[in-house]
């Protein structure tokens, strides 16, 4: 794909969900600004990666929750390629917490989850929504969580992070229409870095064993089957806005 194809920008880019969704939009053409906070190696690698499957890419370090650092994240996406399409809320974080432990959760915990994970998209949508609409076809994915809706995951403050998220997602729909779409992709439990780091590795098998046992699907999704929901919600679902498309297994048909 020619530099003058579409661009989109990836926060939290340099793993997981992030990662993959940068991987698959390069593969697809896209050009691609990566984002990442501390990952450096990790982020040239994705790079490497969406320059390989035949876009062109770029790493721009900062921290989504500091309102400067996501102007700064769009203002070189454009003055690298002029335009903005796509913006995929992917950064994230949390502290692996059991709900309860009500004792062990800090308003620090509560300050820094909220700070990424909702001021981060709204600060990074609002910096973008210029480009976005310009074009005319714009559309943001957050990458939620079904703990927003059903209040569990790793703790309480990344479960509430996830409903605020949920929430902000309908009110930029409504907001940014009809020049801009936003909707929010739900995973559930994923394969990869982000749970086995949290709980180490016999937690972490037992816990997709046990949730590839109750899927419906029989099997839990990876950052790839997420990448696959954002890539349809910014090419393929003109219609669709301000919804929360859970990829899950089928899990929580159970619940």
């Amino acid at each position: 794909m020619a530099a003058d194809g579409p661009v989109t920008v990836v926060t939290g880019a340099a793993t997981g969900v992030g990662a993959a969704c940068a991987r698959m939009l390069a593969g697809r053409g896209y050009n691609v600004a990566i984002n990442y906070r501390a990952s450096v190696g990790e982020a040239a690698a994705v790079m490497a990666a969406c320059e390989a499957a035949g876009g062109s890419a770029l790493c721009v370090q900062g921290d989504v929750a500091d309102d400067s650092d996501c102007r700064r994240i769009v203002a070189a996406t454009v003055a690298r390629w002029g335009r903005i399409d796509a913006l995929v809320n992917a950064a994230g974080v949390t502290r692996f917490i059991p709900h309860a432990e009500l004792d062990a959760v800090t308003a620090a915990d509560f300050e820094r989850i909220f700070a990424v994970n909702v001021v981060g998209p709204f600060q990074m949508a609002r910096a973008a929504a210029p480009w976005l609409r310009a074009g005319g076809r714009g559309s943001i994915v957050n990458i939620s969580s079904v703990s927003g809706s059903l209040g569990d995951g790793s703790s309480i403050p990344y479960a509430a992070s996830k409903g605020a998220l949920n929430t902000l997602t309908k009110s930029l729909a409504r907001t940014l229409a009809p020049e801009i779409r936003v909707n929010a992709v739900c995973p559930d439990y994923l394969t990869g870095r982000w749970l086995l780091k949290g709980v180490g590795q016999a937690q972490y098998d037992r816990t997709l064993g046990e949730a590839r046992a109750k899927a419906p699907l029989a099997d839990v999704a990876t950052p790839e089957d997420v990448a696959d929901a954002v890539l349809w919600l910014i090419e393929g679902a003109r219609m669709v806005t301000g919804t929360h498309l859970v990829v899950d297994g089928g899990i929580a048909l159970g619940l």
